[in-house]
């Protein structure tokens, strides 16, 4: 049985696993992870797999076509996002029309969330495979006649028409998931990626899934890896660590994926450990929280640790609790203090916009910025991604501006602001946001911060590419180019 993964191809360079699926101001491009693991876990199964991503490769529609004709798959596996959602179907329909034998199977955070909408919307889609999927493809392998015993999925029927099966529960032994890094090292030219707050090249991993915390802004434990925390064990994931020191040593940098990868402390102090007794050389980066102290800090430098990308999200404690972020403001300057000590870069992300917002909060979030200085920030509007609890708010108060997702995205790739408030419409947010930024980064405090910190050919060479970047994409927003 042949099985084809495939990240389709889109307009922009636009990251379908991130978190916010857009073409970024930094030439940032993500590894199609989702998609991998579950290629791995099928190619453990026995099956003849192949992955591409034409996002990377720069694929047209033609080109993709003509790729998947070459592999004949039985099976193709990819997966849609909100804002890519209307083209991604159109591309579905294409591939379809010539392959008509071809079963498709969708997944991701869109289909997960407005499953069977999407069922609708795109008569070429056959299966739906909702939240984390990387063992749901073997089951509708194995069960292609009985899909009813396929728990999971959502599905067409000839006689029931479109089935919703029980959810899939979570897999709680995450080691029975494959090394990711063979995957990308089989399939993928890992000089395509990049994270423009990690060295090149870089890989991206999970050590654990699963969020329990409740921000009511993030898609991601609403949608794919749900709430309840699982994890690999330490010696699992080390030994990962291990084959991309050992097995692919032109990689830089690896990013731990988790949504939280500091949620079980003791876990953290216990990998920290291992990566120290095995005597690996290798820079890692991480998602967290502003709640990890100053000694664990100092664990994580020791093993490798590089940065922490932390959501700081707002300066008003009556914003954070409306978007149950269970963190005070103490927690983060705090956070910050035992990060400088530690001598670990924080790239702090910030939101505009969120539940309990106004002007005079947004101005609150950019001084509490300011105040923490991260080596770098991210202001951003929210944005009301399906199967979240703000989704869901500005629909019922009628602040969602449309749900015409093919709208999304504005000329240059990037997320609108989709939300109108009282205090301020769209545009206003927009403008509020870039001004924040500029606000920040072209301080002459900031330049000289980063002149004096950052020594390092490599660290240099980072923050002059996401520079130009961001520079780039200014200018050409400024003058009203698209490309």
């Amino acid at each position: 049985m042949r099985i084809m993964f495939v990240n389709l191809p889109y307009k922009f360079a636009i990251s379908r696993a991130s978190r916010w699926p857009e073409k970024t101001k930094s030439g940032t491009l993500y590894y199609p992870y989702w998609l991998c693991y579950a290629a791995g876990a099928c190619m453990d199964k026995g099956y003849d797999v192949s992955v591409i991503d034409c996002i990377a490769r720069g694929d047209s529609r033609e080109g993709c076509i003509k790729r998947i004709e070459s592999f004949m798959p039985d099976y193709i596996v990819c997966e849609t996002t909100t804002p890519t959602c209307t083209y991604d179907y159109e591309t579905i329909v294409k591939i379809k029309d010539r392959m008509p034998g071809t079963t498709f199977i969708v997944g991701g955070t869109h289909a997960t969330a407005l499953h069977e909408r999407v069922m609708n919307e795109c008569g070429a889609i056959d299966i739906i495979a909702r939240r984390e999927y990387d063992f749901t493809i073997d089951d509708i392998v194995r069960n292609r006649d009985d899909l009813g015993r396929v728990r999971g999925i959502t599905y067409r029927d000839e006689d029931k028409g479109i089935v919703v099966n029980d959810d899939r529960p979570w897999h709680e032994n995450l080691d029975d998931l494959p090394m990711v890094s063979r995957v990308y090292e089989k399939f993928l030219n890992v000089g395509d990626y990049g994270y423009s707050l990690a060295e090149s090249p870089m890989v991206q991993i999970f050590s654990a899934r699963g969020c329990p915390f409740r921000c009511n802004f993030c898609s991601y434990p609403g949608t794919m890896g749900g709430r309840a925390y699982r994890k690999r064990s330490t010696m699992n994931f080390v030994d990962e660590l291990e084959y991309i020191s050992e097995h692919m040593p032109y990689i830089k940098e690896v990013f731990i994926e988790d949504d939280t990868f500091t949620v079980d402390k003791k876990r953290v102090y216990e990998i920290c450990r291992e990566i120290v007794r095995r005597g690996l050389d290798i820079r890692w980066s991480c998602n967290t929280r502003a709640d990890i102290p100053e000694k664990l800090m100092r664990a994580m430098k020791r093993a490798g640790c590089r940065l922490l990308v932390v959501g700081f999200e707002s300066g008003s404690q009556k914003v954070l609790d409306e978007t149950e972020k269970g963190i005070r403001i103490a927690d983060s300057e705090a956070f910050m203090r035992a990060a400088r000590k530690s001598r670990l870069k924080v790239f702090g992300c910030f939101m505009i916009g969120l539940k309990g917002d106004d002007r005079r909060t947004i101005e609150e979030t950019f001084r509490l910025a300011k105040r923490l200085y991260p080596d770098m920030v991210f202001f951003q509007q929210v944005v009301p991604f399906p199967g979240t609890g703000f989704y869901e708010w500005v629909r019922e108060e009628g602040y969602l501006l449309t749900e015409k997702y093919g709208e999304w995205l504005d000329e240059r790739g990037q997320l609108r602001c989709l939300v109108k408030y009282p205090y301020a419409d769209a545009d206003e947010i927009e403008k509020m946001r870039d001004r924040m930024m500029s606000r920040y980064y072209f301080s002459v405090r900031y330049i000289l911060h980063t002149a004096l910190h950052n020594f390092s050919i490599p660290e240099m060479r980072r923050i002059a590419k996401g520079a130009v970047s961001y520079f780039t994409f200014r200018m050409r927003k400024a003058t009203g180019r698209h490309v």
